[in-house]
């Protein structure tokens, strides 16, 4: 443990960044091993947030969306829209804390599971 360089919040070098700082430069890491990590300390009792990070001159761009994958892609969304009990489009995506869309977790006296409460 410990072989990674370890910088705090906000202070890594240049050269080094986290995967969404290389998605926003249309770049991906592309394979390679993290190079660092950055560390928030500690608050009130919550563990300090990790972030890795990867080299920029070794990250390759992003792969272009294909027509096949834009497909998958509005396949997969369009199903985290749809509510299993009515079988309705919600138009938004599904909660998973209902399971349900909103009306019919309302109508649901006994929760989504049937069990009373």
């Amino acid at each position: 443990m410990g072989a990674l360089p370890v910088f705090r919040w906000r202070l890594a070098p240049d050269g080094l960044a986290t995967r969404r700082q290389l998605r926003a430069r249309g770049l991906r890491p592309g394979g390679q091993d993290v190079a660092a990590q950055l560390e928030r300390p500690r608050r009130r009792g919550r563990p300090p947030l990790v972030a890795y990070l990867y080299r920029v001159d070794l990250a390759v761009p992003v792969r272009p969306m294909t027509p096949a994958r834009r497909a998958a892609l509005a396949k997969a969304n369009a199903a985290r829209r749809l509510c299993p009990v009515c079988r309705r489009d919600a138009g938004y995506v599904i909660p998973t804390s209902l399971g349900t869309c909103v009306p019919c977790a309302d109508a649901d006296p006994h929760g989504s599971d049937g069990s009373t409460r």
